[in-house]
């Protein structure tokens, strides 16, 4: 490993603590600047029992010293403190156990949308203008335009209350195939289009009609170079989106009602959970900017002509 590549994984580790640092201040004030408090929905709470709750939570003390507090918490011991309404449960084991579904939710819907993806695209751009690319690009372009709780809605009214094949419900046997579907089918239409734009672009590339007029196999040309160079985009797709769909889609968490850290989090925002819901925002955001620093060092491998600066 180079000097000049060990120098860039290091700025970029340090920019992506920056990051970090920067969402959960952000985070932490925004949420300690909402009205009212997480105890004002309880039930004939009296001003000492609030007062008692603010002291047991140390939400009674400075604000400046909570937030030190906090900080010193996630980058110590990665502890977001205990949750405001899942009363002796932690936030990292609520997060956690929610994402124990959500990843593989989220892992088995990234895989098919990328594999699915790539391959449309490929073929569109090969078969560019003929009835199969159209037929591709129309179809595509109906999962981009379709948000996921009306194609999610679409899917179980169809397969679970008219022909009854899959389970409503997420936490059943088989419960996960709608939304996985669900959950692939705009990031698969989007990889397409994306595919198949940077393929066609690589395609009108001097260097392949280089290799064309050489005499290069028009599979290797295909696999060796265009398929290969035309990936860059969908890289720096993937890597965000599979942080995203890991997660969990609240939205498609909630419809299926899975249990997931989306509709965990769905859930705190409901009950006023001001720790969980910044354990949850922080946990997704360091998620993406992993995810994103990961897809910056594969583009190394995919084209050796990029130079780290």
């Amino acid at each position: 490993m180079s000097s000049k590549m060990l120098f860039y994984i290091l700025k970029r580790v340090l920019l992506a603590i920056l990051t970090v640092w920067i969402v959960i201040t952000v985070t932490f004030f925004v949420m300690h600047s909402v009205p009212g408090g997480p105890f004002v929905g309880e039930k004939a709470i009296s001003k000492e029992a609030q007062a008692a709750l603010e002291a047991k939570y140390g939400l009674d003390k400075p604000l400046f010293e909570q937030y030190v507090t906090y900080l010193k918490d996630i980058f110590t011991k990665f502890d977001f403190g205990p949750s405001l309404k899942q009363r002796g449960r932690m936030v990292i084991d609520i997060i956690m156990d929610g994402m124990k579904t959500s990843a593989k939710l989220g892992l088995i819907a990234a895989a098919y949308a990328a594999v699915c993806g790539i391959v449309l695209g490929a073929v569109a751009a090969l078969r560019r203008n003929t009835l199969l690319d159209k037929t591709i690009m129309v179809i595509t372009t109906a999962f981009v335009s379709m948000p996921s709780f009306i194609m999610g809605s679409f899917l179980l009214i169809v397969f679970s209350t008219k022909l009854g094949w899959l389970p409503a419900n997420g936490a059943s046997e088989g419960g996960l195939i709608l939304p996985i579907i669900t959950l692939g089918l705009y990031p698969m239409a989007y990889i397409t289009r994306l595919t198949r734009s940077s393929m066609l672009d690589v395609l009108g590339q001097d260097y392949i009609r280089t290799a064309r007029a050489k005499g290069v196999s028009g599979a290797k040309i295909i696999f060796g170079h265009a398929l290969k160079n035309s990936l860059i985009p969908v890289i720096t797709y993937v890597g965000p989106m599979l942080a995203f769909i890991v997660t969990g889609s609240m939205v498609v968490e909630q419809i299926f009602a899975v249990p997931g850290i989306g509709r965990q989090f769905v859930s705190s925002i409901t009950n006023r959970d001001y720790t969980m819901i910044m354990g949850t925002t922080i946990f997704l955001a360091t998620l993406i900017v992993i995810m994103n620093l990961i897809s910056d060092l594969l583009y190394k491998a995919v084209d050796p002509r990029i130079e780290f600066d």
